[in-house]
């Protein structure tokens, strides 16, 4: 397999960004990712029980078997608790980008992230979809990877290359997300895109699989979001042996992991303020669920988070923190161990003697930048 730290489009793919207006700074704020191919879909969405307008409306297009040519979306506003009204603005900007592409409503699914509680200003992205078709093309993956990001730092992006028989796989992802991060699954949307040649319920699986161990393994500060999502396209382009349950599946999975890791490892790498990035690995537990349980509720623990930053080595915290996790633990069992504070990637090795899983979990520390950002975002 070859990884590369930048988006390079599958075959059949074609992607495009622009500012239509949403954001006062100017800023791209609307991409379009596209096949002509009839694409397969594989979606995971946020638990959270307020669920933004585009979720919604993906949720009734994902319904049945159907093809997907697009996902068109938005950033600086999130068209969450804007009720039917919102529900409708998603609708119809959804019917808008289906009549320039030719193509059928349901064929098209969208995200927004943003501002929560604000009206999409729909007449502004109808005006721009006729050019933001236009404009599709393989580099206008730049423009794309940019508007869909807010508080973000810098784009997240990843490909990987990889044979099933003679035939070369991509698949490519581009992501956003900063802040408001935890699992189930975070204030983060994710486009994954790929010519692999694969069942649609192997692409549910695969997706499924690769995320439970990546977006699902990442907190910057605990609060999850409404709008966050992980979509994937797969046109069968590449015109490889197909990948089903029973056949190619393992690689596909390995190569999908690959590509959500990088993802998720560059959300937590660009957290709100953060100083450090925090690997916390949970080791000797009875399941891979407890031994993440344990591993998110230290990630998630505010004292250890402020420990982190200023480098005090209060291990107590992470004792804490570990018993606080729901999982019954003796004292005699647990063993703590913890690299240097004063670098900018630190390591911390939990072991809680019960059994022979472990998991990785990824996390921030907490600063005054943070509170900062989310004091004045409005």
């Amino acid at each position: 397999m070859k990884v590369y730290t930048k988006a390079i489009l599958p075959i059949g793919f074609k992607a495009n960004g622009l500012a239509c207006g949403i954001k006062k700074s100017g800023k791209l704020d609307l991409a379009l990712f596209d096949t002509r191919l009839p694409a397969k879909a594989a979606c995971l969405f946020t638990t959270n029980k307020i669920q933004a307008a585009p979720i919604q409306l993906n949720k009734k297009h994902l319904k049945g078997d159907r093809q997907y040519h697009s996902i068109i979306v938005n950033s600086g506003n999130a068209n969450c608790f804007t009720g039917e009204k919102g529900l409708r603005d998603a609708e119809e900007s959804v019917k808008a980008l289906a009549h320039t592409l030719g193509a059928k409503k349901e064929s098209i699914l969208v995200a927004s992230t943003g501002i929560i509680g604000r009206r999409l200003p729909l007449l502004k992205i109808k005006r721009a979809i006729p050019e933001l078709v236009k404009g599709l093309s393989r580099a206008g993956i730049d423009k794309a990877k940019k508007a869909i990001i807010t508080t973000d730092t810098f784009t997240k992006e990843v490909t990987v290359k990889f044979n099933i028989g003679k035939r070369m796989v991509t698949i490519c992802g581009v992501a956003k997300g900063a802040g408001m991060i935890a699992p189930h699954m975070a204030t983060m949307l994710s486009f994954i895109l790929t010519d692999a040649q694969i069942s649609v319920g192997a692409l549910k699986k695969a997706l499924k699989a690769a995320v439970d161990q990546t977006f699902n393994c990442i907190t910057v500060d605990g609060c999850m979001s409404t709008n966050d999502a992980v979509m994937v396209l797969a046109n069968n382009a590449a015109g490889n042996p197909l990948i089903d349950i029973n056949k190619n599946f393992v690689l596909f999975v390995q190569a999908l992991k690959i590509v959500c890791l990088r993802l998720a490892k560059l959300i937590v790498l660009d957290a709100e303020g953060a100083s450090k990035f925090i690997q916390i690995k949970v080791s000797r537990a009875k399941s891979f669920a407890e031994a993440r349980q344990v591993a998110l509720s230290i990630a998630n623990s505010n004292l250890f988070k402020t420990a982190m930053y200023g480098e005090n080595p209060n291990f107590g915290r992470i004792a804490s923190a570990v018993g606080a996790s729901g999982i019954e633990i003796k004292e005699k069992g647990l063993k703590v161990k913890v690299s240097p504070l004063n670098k900018k990637y630190i390591d911390v090795n939990v072991s809680i003697n019960q059994g022979r899983a472990s998991a990785t979990v990824y996390t921030s520390d907490l600063t005054c930048e943070y509170i900062k950002i989310n004091a004045e975002y409005n």
